[in-house]
C-alpha cells in the first residue's frame, strides 16, 4: 500500500474507533484529557531510580488498552514513529552513570542502567497514554474540553482546523501520486524533474478544496468559535476521573519500599 494511502487508511481507522459505541468513548471528554496530563506529569515526576513506582504506573496504559478493547499491537504500530526516539533517550546514560547502586547476587547494577530504564519507560508510558486519549476521543472532543479549562480559543480552533485540513491535503496528494503513476506506470517514485509542478499543483488543489470547505461551515453557522453543544457530565464520569487521580497521588507520594 502506498505511504500517504496508508496513512488516510490509518486515519479513517481512527475514525472508526471514534464512532464505536463503547463506555470509554463516552465518557466525558474533560475527565479522560485531565487524567491523561495529570499521568503523563506524575510518570515524569518520578526520581530517575524510583523503578518500582514506575511499574506500578503500568496499571493505567494496562486498564486502558483491555477494558477499552484497544489492540496492543496496533498501538505500537501506529506509534512506531515516536516509540523509537522515546526509548533511545536514556541509551547513554550507562557510560556516564556507572557507580555501583544495586547488587543481584554477583551482578551489579549501575546508575546509569536504572536511569535508562526509568527513562524507557517513563517516554513509553506516555506514549500509550496519548494514544489511549485519542483513540477513544475525537478531535471534536478533545477541542470542547480544552476550550472548557479555558485554553485560547484561537489555539483550539487550528487544532481543529489543522486536522481537517491535514486530510484533505493528504487525498489530493494521493490523487496526484496516483494520477502521475497512472501516466508513467513503468517508472519507479516520481521523477525530480515533475517535483516542483506536483508540489504547486498539490497546494493550489489543497487550497481550492479548503476554501470550499471553510464556506461550507459558513454556510452551517461558523462564525469563528467551536461548539459542539454542552457535554453532559454523570456521576460515573466524576468517580472514574477521582478514582485514576486518588490511585496517582497514592502511587506518587506513598513510599512503597
Amino acid at each position: 500500500m502506498d505511504s500517504i494511502e496508508q496513512r488516510l487508511h490509518e486515519f479513517q481507522k481512527f475514525q472508526e474507533l471514534w464512532q464505536r459505541s463503547h463506555w470509554m468513548n463516552e465518557l466525558h471528554p474533560l475527565g479522560k484529557l485531565l487524567i491523561s496530563v495529570l499521568y503523563i506529569f506524575t510518570v515524569v515526576s518520578f526520581d530517575k531510580y524510583a523503578v518500582a513506582p514506575l511499574i506500578l504506573m503500568s496499571l493505567y496504559p494496562i486498564f486502558g488498552f483491555v477494558l477499552g478493547e484497544l489492540s496492543i499491537r496496533t498501538g505500537l504500530y501506529r506509534m512506531r514513529l515516536i516509540l523509537p526516539l522515546v526509548l533511545i533517550v536514556g541509551i547513554f546514560n550507562p557510560f556516564f552513570d556507572r557507580d555501583i547502586v544495586l547488587r543481584i547476587g554477583q551482578i551489579g547494577i549501575t546508575g546509569g542502567v536504572i536511569s535508562m530504564i526509568t527513562l524507557m519507560l517513563k517516554g513509553f508510558y506516555a506514549v500509550l497514554a496519548a494514544y489511549i486519549l485519542i483513540a477513544t476521543t475525537s478531535i471534536e472532543k478533545i477541542c470542547y474540553a480544552l476550550r472548557a479549562i479555558h485554553v485560547p480559543k484561537i489555539i483550539v480552533i487550528v487544532i481543529l482546523l489543522i486536522e481537517r485540513y491535514f486530510y484533505i491535503m493528504g487525498e489530493e496528494a494521493d490523487r496526484i501520486v496516483t494520477a502521475y503513476k497512472l501516466r508513467a506506470p513503468k517508472q519507479k517514485g516520481i521523477h525530480y524533474s515533475a517535483w516542483g509542478t506536483l508540489v504547486g499543483m498539490w497546494l493550489i488543489r489543497s487550497m481550492d478544496r479548503a476554501g470550499v470547505v471553510y464556506e461550507s461551515m459558513l454556510l452551517r453557522g461558523f462564525k469563528g468559535d467551536f461548539d459542539t453543544g454542552k457535554q453532559k457530565t454523570k456521576p460515573f464520569d466524576i468517580m472514574y476521573t477521582a478514582f485514576w487521580i486518588i490511585a496517582f497521588m497514592i502511587i506518587r507520594f506513598v513510599k512503597l519500599f
